[in-house]
């Protein structure tokens, strides 16, 4: 059994989309991130960086106490070597597979994140910042498009790079891309949202969260005005 700490951002549905893909039994915990939910303290005693994802496997390999995990990346590879699924065991495919977990890690979600912020989130706009977050989200665009080209899947195989990226394209709109512009991405965006996974996924979303609030001054300030000072006074 997998307790899964969420909330509906893209870095959670990577993770339910791993779960439904797998068949792993799990429990969604929902952590509320615009209400401080991620600063409980037994949250933090696993997820000391009080972001969601995180996990506590129930039933890990070694019969130990239940072990936490944070770091969406890092869940996707554990599940996927716990249950020998979506990512190779050894050899050239696996590195393949976890070079692109980690482009999406290092690139795609923290880029189209910026572009989010300035974009949607920021009280006030800069224009040079929204901008090279446009920019650079469509370049990255470019570069999934790129690898695409010839393939169903990014690394060939359909694989937790997949799940790690496709969460960050569903809002291409609000990033200012358009898909059609990327012809293998739309394809593959395309192949994605028809897998009865995926759309299991996103259904779970609308149940833990089935009303989005726009982001208010206080849960803005919960969200984007963390210090040091702040997360240790909530813990």
């Amino acid at each position: 059994m997998i307790e899964l700490y969420y909330w509906t951002t893209p870095n959670g549905h990577k993770i339910t989309i791993f779960l439904e893909e797998s068949g792993l039994p799990y429990q969604i915990k929902p952590v509320n991130i615009g209400k401080g939910e991620q600063f409980d303290p037994t949250f933090l005693s696993f997820a000391p960086n009080n972001r969601i994802p995180a996990i506590r496997d129930l039933t890990p390999e070694d019969g130990g106490a239940p072990l936490g995990l944070f770091e969406s990346g890092a869940i996707l590879e554990y599940l996927a070597d716990k249950t020998g699924q979506f990512l190779p065991r050894q050899g050239r495919a696996r590195h393949q597979t976890l070079q692109w977990l980690y482009w999406q890690m290092a690139g795609l979600g923290p880029m189209a994140g910026q572009n989010h912020h300035f974009n949607l989130y920021a009280p006030e706009q800069i224009p040079y910042a929204q901008q090279r977050y446009i920019k650079e989200t469509n370049r990255l665009y470019g570069v999934l498009n790129r690898q695409l080209e010839g393939r169903d899947y990014v690394a060939g195989d359909y694989s937790i790079a997949d799940m790690a990226c496709y969460p960050w394209i569903v809002p291409h709109e609000r990033q200012q891309q358009k898909l059609e512009d990327f012809p293998a991405l739309q394809a593959w965006f395309a192949r994605m949202a028809a897998r009865p996974a995926v759309q299991r996924a996103y259904a779970r979303a609308a149940e833990i969260n089935p009303a989005p609030a726009a982001p208010t001054a206080q849960s803005s300030a919960i969200l984007f005005g963390q210090t040091a000072e702040i997360v240790k006074r909530h813990s």
